[in-house]
């Protein structure tokens, strides 16, 4: 920068440095680390070929797709590794649990090792599938304590995408191995852990300073360039996906759009860029008007940097006990224990259960519902892909949705999660009767509603029971969706689908690739669905009620300061050191 007071200079270690140390290259960071994450949700691209190359019947699939959503769903150990540890720490288990989950899956396809019995297929699915919540917890809670007057935008933003993943590496593997389902097992291995060593110094949680009333406009814009720029990600997907149905590409042709895909997600890193460049630069000419009197607001939990947090129980085991049921005002941060044995989470465990496995049932049985509704496997791959963009929708526009609604309107974030789980009653009612060519309007409501819940549950949690314990409370809130899946795709649908398809082969058990076939194989298994889904939404009319009054206040005004103290010394400080850094 030139010593006259002009614009700071971009090309420079300091400015580069000051880029990378910022809060919104942990946006951009952790955006790329969750779209490498979502590949749980590639699951139905490979499970013909684990019922063709190891045999199994569809219970026995359905088996490993439940230990594969306890995997994805069941992140408690993730975030008490992140209350005690720095967050490069739980990036690093979970690369190292992906690689080693999915290459030993990678070698049974392959027949590099002997062919391993169920319960060890499901121990290496279910360590793989775990990796994504030490990813989901690194990242999501430091972008949610870095800004968590935006959570709502933050969590939709970053959820989405890992709603884009599984569409994302339907087309990386078919550009680096060609149309080869064991291959892709293998980029599901070591893809992403080669993306969370890559950023695992850049994602931390970073001192906040709040920000001022009037601010929210300047401070939201790069949270839409980013909205923009994945929109635009979803769209060039969704063109991928239909013009692929109808032409035969070459792999030199899938190798371009592979190379304009990775470009689209990499175009926030020019965002953070101009971002801190207009800061600086901003910054730089407050510095040359007189200084304003500083008034130092006190640190909140929230601004506290990237360390472990405080013993999770204050006092004695007895302290805990008697505490436990006397919970604080909702908004305030609970303890672990008080926030379990609250209704508020009760509810929230039931709405996972009934409303979340529901909609993982039908995700991950969309292959075999396409094969037994006789649609061609290029259709299926298509309900696949459509899935994952709608998933994408689904995160983001409840995000974005719901955090305008709630701070405009005062719309209780729990009552769009109850219209998510009555409408995702009208895709299971769809499969359930087998309409003709409905499959494609199923996937898309499906794959939208799954996708919306999550993080409307993840605010919710966040909200009514405040950040300092957050790393540990949204992993138990998703960690009761398992449950649900394992009753409903295991026992319910896995079981139901075997029957039918016995009668149907006269009565024999079948496995590998005898299949059932029409609309019997799985509609009473969604009736059955439907009903659960539709009490779980009467369910989460309760917690509406509970928190109607706390939504009607301003729930992000602790994370402000009133114009009065505009001159924030923390804030003012730190900006200055940075500057003088970035000017060399």
């Amino acid at each position: 920068m030139d010593g006259g007071g002009g614009k700071v200079a971009m090309f420079t270690p300091a400015f580069a440095a000051r880029v990378v140390r910022g809060r919104w290259f942990v946006v951009f960071a952790s955006m790329v680390v969750m779209a490498a994450s979502g590949s749980t949700y590639s699951f139905a691209l490979y499970s013909k070929e684990l019922r063709h190359t190891l045999g199994y019947n569809q219970q026995t699939l359905n088996t490993l797709s439940f230990f594969k959503d306890l995997g994805t769903n069941v992140g408690v150990v993730s975030g008490l590794v992140q209350q005690v540890a720095p967050t490069w720490a739980v990036l690093l288990i979970g690369a190292g649990m992906n690689l080693a989950g999915y290459l030993m899956i990678y070698l049974a396809l392959t027949a590099r090792t002997a062919a391993p019995p169920v319960w060890l297929m499901c121990v290496y699915i279910c360590v793989g599938a775990n990796a994504l919540t030490f990813s989901n917890t690194g990242a999501l809670v430091s972008c949610v304590k870095n800004f968590p007057e935006s959570r709502g935008i933050v969590i939709g933003l970053l959820k989405g995408f890992v709603g884009l993943s599984s569409a994302i590496y339907a087309q990386l593997y078919l550009a680096i191995y060609g149309d080869d389902a064991k291959s892709l097992v293998l980029l599901i291995a070591w893809l992403p852990a080669a993306v969370y060593i890559f950023f695992v110094h850049t994602i931390r949680v970073l001192p906040y300073a709040r920000r001022r009333d009037g601010e929210d406009t300047d401070h939201d814009q790069p949270f839409f360039c980013f909205l923009y720029i994945s929109i635009a990600l979803a769209s060039y997907l969704l063109v991928m996906i239909i013009v692929q149905k109808q032409v035969q590409f070459s792999h030199a042709a899938y190798v371009v759009c592979s190379t304009a895909l990775l470009i689209i997600l990499f175009l926030p890193f020019g965002v953070v860029i101009r971002t801190e460049y207009n800061a600086t630069n901003r910054l730089q000419k407050s510095l040359q008007l007189p200084p304003a009197i500083a008034v130092e607001q006190p640190a909140s939990t929230s601004e506290k940097a990237d360390e472990p947090s405080p013993p999770l129980c204050g006092g004695s085991c007895f302290g805990c006990i008697t505490n436990m049921f006397k919970p604080p005002a909702l908004g305030e941060d609970y303890s672990i224990m008080q926030a379990l044995v609250s209704v508020e989470m009760l509810v929230l465990f039931v709405i996972s259960v009934f409303g979340i496995g529901g909609t993982l049932t039908a995700i991950d049985n969309m292959a075999q519902i396409g094969q037994s509704l006789g649609y061609p496997a290029k259709s299926i791959n298509t309900f696949v892909s459509l899935i994952s963009i709608w998933n994408y929708a689904g995160r983001v526009g409840a995000g974005y949705i719901s955090e305008i609604l709630l701070t405009r309107y005062h719309v209780p974030r729990p009552l769009v999660l109850t219209a998510m789980l009555l409408l995702s009653c009208v895709g299971h009612l769809l499969i359930a009767f087998g309409v003709p060519q409905s499959l494609y309007a199923a996937s898309v409501i499906i794959g939208f509603c799954f996708g919306a819940q999550w993080p409307l549950l993840f605010a919710i949690i966040s909200e009514v029971f405040g950040l300092k314990y957050y790393s540990t409370l949204f992993n138990f809130g998703s960690a009761a969706s398992p449950l649900g899946a394992y009753v409903l795709n295991v026992r319910v649908a896995g079981r139901m689908y075997d029957a039918e398809a016995a009668r149907q082969h006269g009565g024999v058990a079948v496995a590998g690739d005898k299949v059932c076939k029409g609309v019997a194989c799985f509609k009473h298994a969604f009736l059955i669905i439907t009903a659960v889904t539709f009490a779980g939404a009467l369910v989460s009319l309760v917690l509406v009620w509970r928190t109607r009054g706390f939504y009607k206040e301003d729930i992000y005004a602790k994370f402000k300061v009133a114009p009065a103290t505009a001159g924030n010394g923390i804030k003012e400080e730190q900006e200055e050191k940075n500057v003088k850094e970035t000017r060399g």
